[in-house]
């Protein structure tokens, strides 16, 4: 998965009202950015941080510019367009990437499901010999020395998608969730019970009850500067305890 566009470089100003982002251009213009992340972003917005955009050029927008990627120390990156991951998770699977969801001829995106009407990200279907998959996907920036952490705020939503994953167990499908590690220093990933304790111990009782848990991690980084690429390339291991 890669841009459609080289992204525009910029310094970061301030985040505000969480979709709004100011960023100073290498020309010296400052231009308001749509910030596509409606979560706390912890980590993720240091102070005159470089940033890289993308444009649009539909008329119709408001805003032209899209924020997508941060710098969160020197050399290490971090996508925080959370409308990308689907798209990842998506191409990953066609690709054959993850060996666990492979062999389904059919993906669905958005289809609605569950007791508490939920919406799942991925529904995978058409397999020989494995029942449908229902892929719920999460994105992770949220790194501390080199673990991912999941979720960066408390996420009632969160909450309510593991427990609709354990309801397709108890019927005999497959329930998956998997984390989009797009962040470059992250090295295994594990639930932040220090902020959302409730989400990790639905995510513990998620696992004994089978469901599966994977996180890959995207190809973000080269020597310091962004790679261009959004593409799931590597497995991290996922830490429970």
């Amino acid at each position: 998965m890669q841009f459609a566009n080289p992204l525009i470089p910029g310094q970061l100003i301030k985040r505000y009202k969480r979709f709004l982002a100011d960023v100073r251009l290498q020309d010296g213009r400052e231009v308001t950015a749509h910030c596509p992340n409606t979560g706390s972003m912890l980590g993720c917005q240091p102070e005159s941080a470089r940033v890289w955009l993308s444009a649009s050029d539909n008329p119709k927008r408001k805003l032209p510019y899209t924020w997508e990627l941060v710098e969160t120390s020197p050399g290490v990156m971090a996508c925080i367009n959370t409308a990308r991951p689907n798209h990842q998770a998506r191409e990953a699977i066609e690709a054959g990437r993850i060996p666990e969801l492979t062999g389904y001829t059919v993906i669905r995106p958005e289809v609605r499901y569950g007791q508490e009407k939920s919406r799942i990200d991925l529904h995978l279907s058409g397999h020989g010999a494995l029942p449908d998959a229902w892929v719920e996907v999460k994105n992770v920036t949220l790194c501390e020395g080199a673990l991912g952490y999941f979720p960066d705020a408390v996420t009632t939503r969160g909450q309510k998608h593991l427990r609709e994953l354990i309801s397709r167990v108890a019927v005999g499908e497959r329930a998956v969730l998997l984390f989009c590690v797009n962040h470059s220093g992250i090295l295994s990933v594990r639930s932040a019970d220090h902020i959302d304790p409730v989400y990790g111990r639905l995510l513990k009782e998620a696992v004994a009850a089978g469901v599966e848990v994977l996180a890959w991690k995207a190809d973000l980084a080269a020597d310091g500067e962004p790679s261009g690429s959004l593409a799931l390339v590597q497995p991290v291991p996922v830490t429970l305890d």
